[in-house]
């Protein structure tokens, strides 16, 4: 029955307002007595769960790199079918890249580690740098030979401690369990010299890409490298003050998850965000054989190097021993064509690096152990590992107490045209704080790296609130949250 006459329209207008509105969203934990994030004004991405308290309709969404070209091909003499343990680095307005070459001369054999260099990440060239000969040549890209077993999985990076010495820009480190990890320094990326005789971190496997870099959020060196736990491919880590003595290692965790082999780990802080290091490991499958004997064989596959395959995934730290696994999924599949369907291919080289506007690169090593081994570029949007994803029937996100320094709120985010975005601001408890409620927000549609937040009445300007423990509330249609930050 409807009703009839100016009081019962009114009444009727109100019930539908009330049930057109969005229902709140209940906190998973209410107490103020919960720990409160402090995120500053640094980029906080949404890789793990560290500030979601809850979700409605929404999901933390995994997104997938983009295949682009083949950036790198490993042609030349000394890098062989065995080329491998990429690093890319960015050193300025220069992109570097270091790579394992293996030179094969009847039965013997050597590894040297090999450069390449870009100024936009994308369009790359081998120096020639006539330091090392090689395959009877000098007129070659080698920066390190002679120096095996450090050479096998030499691994570099840009060393950011304030008060480095400049002969010590540079740090790198290499070799095997028998060896340990040998320390190596430079000052411009290309002249390498031993730091000292003596290996540096002993207790290891190191039969993989052992992966040094300073933190900056820890205040230390960290190292992550390979151990075998069950017989299991894994990931251990240690730190170290001075880059020379280093606590014992100790297995890094990763929550309630299946247990696989990690090949590599190409842990790294993140660009944007350093206190998240970011991890693509190759994800290893012993055994688990795709291609057949003769698929490889008219491929110009190595006979050792068909039966097994391999994919990468997606992990992240905020330092300790713990990674987060919140995707089981991978990150980047081998992809049509049987090339990257052989023993150790797809295995992403160490580091994300941005190579645009909005956009960031992660390579790939494809097609191992095979006359047409190469490296190729894929794309992300910047931050774009992981989104809060809402439908088309829209969703929400709350956060966990946090407090931040800055005067407004920037979001990456994209919608589509249908979509939309709004932030409620509530105090500790989960109470709307008057002026940030969600009917006083505007709507947001579109997409941008650094769209402002605002409310009616009050603008942008979140000044009032900076240092006090709040909440933030989205309500989102059809839209993406990839990262956000307080800005001054």
């Amino acid at each position: 029955m409807i009703p009839r006459g100016p009081i019962a329209l009114a009444a009727a207008m109100l019930l539908f307002l009330l049930a057109a509105a969005p229902a709140p969203l209940e906190a998973a934990e209410e107490e103020t007595t919960m720990r409160v994030r402090d995120i500053g004004s640094r980029w906080e991405l949404f890789v793990d769960d560290w500030l979601v308290d809850a979700l409605k309709g929404t999901r933390l969404r995994l997104h997938h790199p983009v295949p682009r070209e083949v950036v790198l091909r490993f042609d030349k003499p000394w890098e062989g079918l065995f080329c491998g343990y990429v690093t890319v680095l960015r050193d300025g307005d220069l992109f570097r890249l270091y790579y394992r070459g293996w030179v094969q001369v009847g039965k013997a054999s050597s590894q040297v580690a090999c450069t390449a260099e870009s100024r936009d990440g994308i369009a790359w060239t081998k120096p020639s740098l006539g330091l090392f000969e090689v395959a009877g040549t000098k007129d070659n890209n080698v920066v390190l030979a002679h120096a095996e077993p450090v050479t096998h999985n030499f691994c570099p990076f840009l060393d950011t401690r304030p008060g480095v010495p400049k002969s010590q820009r540079f740090k790198a480190v290499g070799g095997s369990r028998k060896s340990g990890l040998i320390p190596y320094v430079s000052p411009d990326g290309t002249h390498w010299k031993r730091l000292r005789a003596k290996p540096i971190i002993t207790k290891g496997a190191f039969d993989s890409q052992n992966v040094p870099f300073w933190s900056a959020h820890e205040q230390a060196y960290l190292c992550y490298f390979r151990i075998f736990r069950n017989g299991v491919r894994s990931i251990a880590r240690t730190t170290s003050k001075d880059f020379l003595t280093w606590t014992d290692p100790k297995p890094m965790s990763f929550g309630d998850t299946p247990w696989e082999h990690l090949y590599t780990n190409q842990t790294h802080p993140y660009f944007r965000a350093p206190h998240i290091y970011i991890a693509t490991p190759a994800r290893f499958f012993p055994g688990k054989q795709v291609l057949t004997p003769e698929q490889a064989k008219a491929r110009g596959v190595h006979p050792g190097y068909f039966r097994d395959c391999s994919d990468s995934v997606l992990m992240s730290s905020r330092g300790g021993t713990r990674y987060d696994r919140t995707f089981l999924e991978a990150f980047i599949r081998p992809g049509l064509g049987l090339q990257n369907w052989g023993s150790r291919c797809n295995y992403p080289a160490l580091g994300v690096v941005p190579t645009g506007e909005g956009e960031m690169s992660v390579y790939v090593q494809r097609g191992y152990a095979q006359p047409t081994g190469c490296l190729q570029r894929f794309t992300l949007r910047t931050d774009g590992f992981v989104s809060v994803n809402a439908p088309y029937r829209g969703g929400e996100l709350a956060t966990k107490p946090l407090t931040f320094s800055g005067k407004r709120l920037v979001l990456n985010l994209a919608t589509s045209a249908a979509g939309s975005l709004r932030v409620e601001i509530r105090d500790a408890a989960g109470k709307p704080i008057p002026g940030y409620t969600l009917r006083d927000a505007l709507s947001i549609t579109g997409d941008g790296l650094e769209r402002t937040v605002a409310w009616k009445g009050k603008g942008s300007d979140l000044a009032p609130l900076a240092g006090k423990p709040i909440r933030l509330r989205f309500v989102m249609k059809d839209a993406d949250l990839y990262a956000l930050r307080f800005a001054e």
